[in-house]
């Protein structure tokens, strides 16, 4: 049925390129020689009202082209509705909110335009100083779809209050230090785990972003995963992040139970926390205190490795421009970006607005955004970690294959079914079963 709904689409958008059609959502030339683009921003209220400033900035030095921002549906889902609008002519030009994976699957279609074919894409990448950070986002057919807008580089957190009084004083960076501390810990507080998190227990494919992935791309230096429709994983380093769990759990150090904020509430000492953690904390949990009882670090890696340049998992977004829009509307979009992301105080406003950091090599040194970062502290490790964070697998079939990586190798191996070498093993032929499909 998938290959199906994706020929589909892709007769969908064929046809739709030799009618010559624009984007059915406004989109295109007026009878005065405007030419208007259709901009779908994300379904958050925030993201909008920033958007649409930035459209009224453009439109005041661009008169000839207006730039009409809405909401994406997110009935039943924002990809969903992005689908649909595709298959029924009515896609906007350009819109944001779209991840690596999802990305995949539109460009497998004909359904997104190749942006480094549109005149002033180098200009971008260099205006805005994320020469390095677009590397890892290149699709396997060497072209670019995304023109990421922030990147949440995960990090993980540690209880500092409570590492210090089982008499650990700076947070893990390997494998065997996380270890020594889980023995320290259950040694006194027989009633907590290093781990608390159920979702290491569920196959749910997203879960797989914040847990597996920021092991493994740490373990590997950021080697791929998938490629394309090939399997590229280092083994070793899968390995090397199952075992690490398996020997977390042989110290009775995992929990997989539902628990209610178990590292807000002490009985987790280390989990993942993304830079949108914090807002929430100020409400609910006053009490979380930046470098007092808790810090933030980098996945911790095998014994021997280097501990300072680290990768790990970027959960990312960015935007897209569908291959609907004439070759007016690309022209007109891309220097809507160009106008947006030629100036960092407009990734400033976007910072402040959302606390989403924005996908920059620079954005820990660059001068504009010192002063936010001087403010906002526990978001500074988050800005380091921009250059060296690694995105979503750019395949279409992406939500089965990080199934069977939950499935096959994480569930179990954290309940103790199944040892490391198999559950990869076992990982591994389900994976390759599926990129053959």
């Amino acid at each position: 049925m998938k290959k199906v709904a994706s020929l589909f689409l892709t007769a969908t958008i064929a046809a739709s390129a030799l009618a010559g059609c624009s984007t059915g959502n406004g989109g295109g030339k007026s009878a005065d020689g405007k030419t208007t683009i259709e901009f779908w921003a994300a379904p958050n209220p925030t993201q909008q009202v920033y958007w649409k400033e930035m459209a009224k900035e453009f439109e005041k030095e661009n008169p000839k082209v207006n730039v009409k921002v809405s909401p994406m549906k997110e009935s039943p889902t924002s990809e969903a509705s992005i689908q649909s609008a595709i298959a029924g002519k009515s896609a906007p030009t350009m819109s944001e909110n779209i991840n690596r994976g999802f990305a995949a699957q539109l460009a497998d279609s004909k359904a997104l335009v190749p942006l480094n074919e549109i005149e002033g894409w180098d200009k971008l990448l260099k205006n805005r100083s994320m020469t390095d950070t677009i590397k890892t986002w290149e699709f396997s057919d060497d072209n670019q779809y995304v023109m990421p807008i922030y990147s949440n580089p995960m990090l993980f957190g540690w209880r500092l209050d409570i590492l210090k009084e089982v008499g650990v004083d700076k947070m893990p960076a390997t494998y065997s230090e996380v270890l020594d501390a889980a023995k320290k810990l259950k040694a006194k507080y027989p009633e907590k785990y290093v781990w608390a998190k159920p979702a290491l227990a569920d196959p749910t494919a997203h879960h797989r972003w914040f847990d597996f992935f920021m092991l493994y791309d740490a373990a590997s230096g950021g080697n791929n995963f998938i490629e394309g429709d090939k399997f590229v994983a280092e083994d070793e380093a899968g390995l090397n992040a199952l075992k690490f769990m398996d020997d977390l759990r042989k110290e009775d150090a995992i929990l997989t139970k539902q628990s209610t904020d178990p590292f807000e509430n002490g009985l987790g000492i280390f989990t993942d926390l993304g830079p949108w953690t914090f807002s929430y904390w100020e409400e609910k949990f006053p009490e979380m205190k930046y470098n007092e009882n808790f810090g933030l670090s980098l996945p911790p890696v095998p014994d021997g490795a280097d501990t300072e340049n680290v990768n790990t998992f970027a959960d990312t977004k960015g935007i897209v421009i569908y291959a609907s829009a004439t070759e007016e509307e690309r022209k007109a979009a891309m220097e809507f970006m160009n106008f947006v992301y030629s100036n960092p105080e407009n990734d400033l406003k976007w910072l402040e607005t959302t606390k989403l950091p924005p996908a920059r090599d620079d954005l820990s040194a660059n001068e504009s955004f010192k002063a936010f970062f001087d403010k906002n502290p526990e978001l500074k490790p988050y800005a380091d970690a921009v250059p060296n964070a690694i995105p979503s697998i750019d395949n279409a079939k992406y939500n089965e294959l990080q199934t069977h990586i939950g499935r096959y190798a994480v569930n179990p191996v954290v309940k103790g079914e199944v040892d490391p070498e198999k559950g990869w093993k076992e990982m591994k032929k389900a994976i390759k079963e599926e990129l053959k499909k």
